[in-house]
């Protein structure tokens, strides 16, 4: 079996040869593995966009496929370490901590050990976490600019509570407070 850093030199040698080999005329650029159409729809949610050539979707579309490419290769590499021959969530994860260039993607997908520890402190009423929600209906990530790795050991039970109790918990009742009542009126 070839070690990972020669699987990745391979993967990417192959990829310059293909770019490499692909022809002048425009007929190549017909076919394409992800649709220009939604990813044109992307590049246009931007506010500051106003027009987009048509060779831009295109390029977009090769790197969003060689991104897709390379995380799936480095996950699957994760998998064969632990004997699977099934990718899975965990592989993915795996392949984004291990590599620096995906660290935006960080608090996107996040590691199986901060959900399990996120539904063991989440209230029994609430029942299952939905997927990408944490303690106390808040999204995985939000309190991780305040400076702690998971974003609760570091702040004390008060500061826990006043932090859940801004965020409404599904089916729990909240009483109307003065400012609420005014704006009503």
């Amino acid at each position: 079996m070839q070690s990972q850093s020669q699987q990745l030199k391979v993967f990417w040698e192959q990829q310059m040869q293909e770019v490499k080999e692909v022809p002048t005329d425009t007929s190549v650029f017909k076919n394409h593995q992800l649709p220009l159409a939604r990813i044109k729809k992307i590049m246009k949610s931007d506010e500051d966009v106003r027009m987009i050539s048509a060779e831009a979707p295109v390029l977009f579309a090769k790197a969003c496929e060689l991104f897709i490419l390379e995380l799936t290769l480095r996950s699957w590499m994760h998998s064969e370490e632990s004997k699977r021959r099934t990718l899975q969530r965990n592989d993915i994860a795996a392949a984004i901590t291990k590599t620096d260039v995906f660290d935006f993607l960080l608090d996107i997908v996040p590691r199986e050990e901060a959900k399990e520890c996120a539904d063991a402190r989440a209230p029994a009423h609430m029942g299952p976490m939905a997927p990408g929600m944490y303690a106390a209906g808040m999204p995985y990530g939000y309190m991780q600019g305040l400076g702690g790795g998971d974003g609760y050991t570091h702040m004390n039970a008060a500061m826990q509570q006043q932090m859940y109790s801004q965020y409404s918990v599904p089916g729990q009742f909240q009483p109307i407070t003065g400012v609420q009542q005014e704006k009503k009126q």
